[in-house]
């Protein structure tokens, strides 16, 4: 009998840590705590909300704060010495002014891509077909400005169709294009894909060609004056993960 108990304490003095390190693993380790603050391109706006809802279900100590904005602006913002955490941009041309600044730590990683498309009034009224129709002088179009993704994606895209558009604005963030549209200020503009998803039925999405398309990456990365460094890897770590990709997938995204 003796024996048999010395066995069973040698086999839990051995066998313990394993056995705890297990079960902390199965709901996830430890959790993170704290906050950080996510500069997002505009265009993630509905999915990045849904995305922060999931991770603090597992970090229920975590806060996410998001400030959404044009990335050219977010940009400029953080080289200013605005308090960010993680940086997301809709292009890698805007997360390269950053890293080439020396404000990232780290290598950005891609989370998702984006193309783009029609964004017209609800029913689409005047019939726009295609991307030839957003030059008829009737029209009231709208685009953003060509520092932020969205502009500088529709200016290509208006090159490869050899169409040539005068604008009644230039925004500078996607969202401002999907308001015009949405209020009946404007009868159309080029948007994320992924935006005139988010409008709902209060718009209505115009294919633009393959052929003249563009496609732009989504990358993120830890900016070097992070304050809660650990917590925004737990945050990229999520949103790269297949949750994460789930619910960007959700909101019209393509894998990166």
């Amino acid at each position: 009998m003796r024996t048999k108990r010395r066995l069973l304490v040698l086999l839990v003095a051995i066998f313990g840590p394993l056995v705890a390190s297990c079960g902390g693993a199965s709901d996830g380790g430890a959790k993170g705590s704290g906050g950080i603050v996510v500069f997002a391109a505009s265009s993630l706006t509905e999915a990045f909300t849904e995305v922060a809802a999931a991770f603090n279900v597992i970090n229920p100590d975590a806060k996410v704060t998001f400030n959404f904005a044009g990335s050219g602006d977010l940009v400029t913002q953080i080289s200013q010495g605005a308090p960010a955490d993680v940086f997301v941009s809709a292009d890698d041309s805007n997360m390269k002014k950053l890293t080439d600044a020396g404000e990232v730590a780290g290598d950005p990683v891609a989370i998702a891509k984006n193309t783009f498309e029609i964004i017209v009034e609800k029913g689409n009224p005047q019939g726009i077909a295609g991307v030839a129709d957003l030059a008829k002088p009737e029209l009231l179009v709208v685009l953003c400005a060509e520092t932020v993704p969205c502009g500088n994606g529709a200016a290509k895209i208006l090159k490869n169709s050899n169409v040539t558009v005068t604008p009644k604005s230039l925004e500078d963030k996607v969202k401002g294009v999907v308001a015009k549209v949405t209020t009946g200020e404007a009868d159309a503009g080029i948007v994320f894909v992924t935006d005139v998803k988010a409008a709902g039925d209060k718009a209505a999405g115009v294919e633009i060609p393959v052929d003249v398309n563009v496609v732009t990456n989504y990358p993120v990365a830890i900016t070097k004056q992070a304050a809660n460094a650990a917590l925004a890897q737990r945050f990229i770590d999520f949103v790269s993960g297949s949750q994460g990709q789930t619910i960007l997938a959700k909101y019209g995204f393509l894998a990166p």
